[in-house]
Parts: structure tokens; C-alpha cells; sequence
């Protein structure tokens, strides 16, 4: 066990938005999966990657929604990547400096996403992973995903019209006719080596309007979404401490393992559960009060807290000062 898959809840969001608008019971189907049923105030925070697939693949069965993942693809854009991600591909000089960098930061997106670069003579495959996912049921609805934000990527440069020449999935998956009806001029592969898409060879060098790369946004190493699942923890418990904090046997169960061993990972580390979930209550409630305007006692009930003095104590314990204090001195002057 060294990390539990994560995904960003954009992602999850295309998904739901297509279940409201065809009538089905989206926030049971959510709450089912245990997942987070108020998503577009949670855009940058994780959930369980495999239980968002899950999700996905139930409502393609029981809503007889055709190509599930590709009808959630159509609705993301390249506003939809992490800012960082964002910040990156806009000041890059070239497509070839951005997509390095993409493939360095793609962890930001999902944990276990690994992405990078194949040439051959003509083109550029653009490849992308799930790393410890193969051989798992309903991939193509995420590989949809892992397609479409590259081509997103690449039309920054080569302009929004751009289509690839070739479109691969991992899954033994074919789209449907419909769907390949919106996509003439691409050719479809199945149970590849890795999802991909081909680019002209040509295109590496194309250049991007807006200016050089800002020396803040390159890294020599990639800043993970988090390399082990104490880090995926962290990262993944702000999405639910307003919809009821999960046990640590359900946290258990999201990481694939035994509360035993949870715990035990958690003590060599150092750490308690109440005390990963006390640090988790902080940092959402210190972003917070930093970017918003939220009143304390939203706050606290968006970081799991039903008693605004239970917060104040709790946050005082953390910062040595209160939330109204933390704010006002967090705030720029």
C-alpha cells in the first residue's frame, strides 16, 4: 500500500451535471459511492479515484448513458486543469516545454498519473497512466479524461480547432458509432500499452502567444498530489468533513486495506487518525479564511466542526490565535 488513487472533484463534475440534467438521483448515487454530493464547491479537492470510476460506470448501466466518459469529456475545458497546471502550459514558450512540464505536474491532477513523451519520426505520442491500475473494469471512462486535457493542451498552441490523428485507450473499449461520428477525421485504438494521443512531430515547435516561461513555475521535480496515502489522506479528507467525517474504517476501506494497517502506517509516521484528521480540519479551515469571505461559523461547519467554540478551541490549539485573528493577519494589507 503506498498511496490511494485520487482525483481532483472536477472531474467528477461533468459526471453529475449529466446525471441532473437526464433526472437521476445524483446526490443518492454519490452518497452510495461515498462521495462528496456538494462537488462544485469542492473543485480542487480529492476523492477516491476508483469510487468516481465506479460512479461513472453505474450510471452508464442504469441511466443507459452511451459513452459515459467521453459525454463528461465534452463538457471540460482547459480552464477545468488545476491553476498551476494552467500557469505552466500558458507561459511556455513552445508546445514542447509545456508538455514536459504537464508530464512532471501531472500528479496534480490525479496521484497516480503518470505521463510522458514517445517520438517517432512524424509524430509525438502524448501517453498517459494510472499507475497500479491495469487489468481494473470501466478505465475508459477516466482514460476519456486523460485524452481530452492534452488535446486541450495542445490547442493552446495549435488552435481550438485541432483534432488528433489518433486517439488510444489502455481499455479494451471501442466508442460508438455516435461518438465516433464527432471525431471523423480520428482513428480509435483499443487495449494499447497506455492511453494516447498522437501529435504531429512538427507541432513542438509551435510557439505560445503569451510570453516566456516565469522561472517560478518550472520545477526540476514535479509537486505531487502526494507520493503515499498519508499524503493522499491529507489531500482527500477536506472533500468530506461537511458531509459527515468518515471512520477510519471507512478511510480504510477507500485505501484498500485493513484498519490494522492503516493505523499502523499512520504510527510509523507518527501520526493518529484523530490527529490526520485534526491537521486536515486546519488547513481547509486556514484556506478558507484566507481566500474568502466565508463567516467563521461557515468555516467551521465546512471544516467538520458543529460547534463554532469547539472550532475556535481547536483552531487556537493549531495556530496559537484564533480564526478572526488568523484572517486579519493573513490577509494582505
Amino acid at each position: 500500500m503506498s498511496r490511494i488513487p485520487i482525483t481532483r472533484c472536477q472531474f467528477l463534475i461533468p459526471f453529475a451535471d449529466i446525471y441532473d440534467e437526464i433526472g437521476a438521483p445524483t446526490a443518492s448515487l454519490l452518497e452510495k459511492f461515498r462521495l462528496p454530493t456538494s462537488l462544485m464547491e469542492k473543485a480542487d479537492d480529492f476523492v477516491p479515484l476508483l469510487r468516481a470510476v465506479d460512479f461513472a460506470e453505474r450510471g452508464q448501466q442504469s441511466q443507459g448513458i452511451v459513452d459515459f466518459g467521453f459525454q463528461a469529456a465534452k463538457r471540460l475545458e482547459f480552464c477545468h486543469l488545476s491553476a498551476r497546471l494552467r500557469t505552466v502550459v500558458g507561459y511556455s514558450p513552445t508546445l514542447f516545454t509545456a508538455l514536459q512540464q504537464v508530464c512532471k505536474l501531472a500528479t496534480l491532477e490525479d496521484n497516480v498519473l503518470n505521463m510522458w513523451l514517445e517520438h517517432s519520426d512524424d509524430h509525438v505520442k502524448i501517453c498517459s497512466k494510472l499507475i497500479g491500475t491495469s487489468g481494473l473494469a470501466h478505465l475508459e471512462h477516466s482514460q476519456w479524461l486523460q485524452n481530452i486535457f492534452p488535446i486541450h493542451i495542445v490547442r493552446q498552441f495549435a488552435g481550438p480547432g485541432w483534432e488528433p490523428a489518433t486517439i488510444a485507450f489502455e481499455a479494451r473499449y471501442v466508442p460508438s458509432l455516435e461518438t465516433r461520428s464527432c471525431w471523423p477525421n480520428t482513428r480509435f485504438l483499443s487495449g494499447q500499452f497506455a492511453s494516447w494521443i498522437e501529435v504531429p512531430r512538427s507541432f513542438m515547435a509551435l510557439t505560445n502567444a503569451i510570453g516566456e516561461l516565469s522561472p517560478d513555475c518550472l520545477d526540476d521535480e514535479a509537486t505531487s498530489a502526494g507520493d503515499d496515502v498519508i499524503r493522499s489522506l491529507r489531500l482527500m479528507l477536506p472533500s468530506y468533513l461537511d458531509e459527515g467525517i468518515p471512520s477510519v474504517a471507512e478511510i480504510a476501506e477507500m485505501a484498500g486495506t485493513s484498519v490494522r494497517s492503516l493505523q499502523r502506517r499512520l504510527s510509523l509516521a507518527g501520526l493518529t487518525y484523530s490527529e490526520l484528521l485534526e491537521a486536515a480540519r486546519f488547513e481547509k479551515a486556514a484556506k478558507l479564511l484566507r481566500t474568502t469571505d466565508a463567516k467563521v461559523i461557515e468555516v467551521a461547519f465546512a471544516a467538520g466542526y458543529a460547534d463554532p467554540a469547539h472550532f475556535t478551541r481547536a483552531f487556537r490549539r493549531m495556530s496559537g490565535t484564533t480564526p478572526r485573528r488568523f484572517r486579519h493577519e493573513a490577509r494582505p494589507r
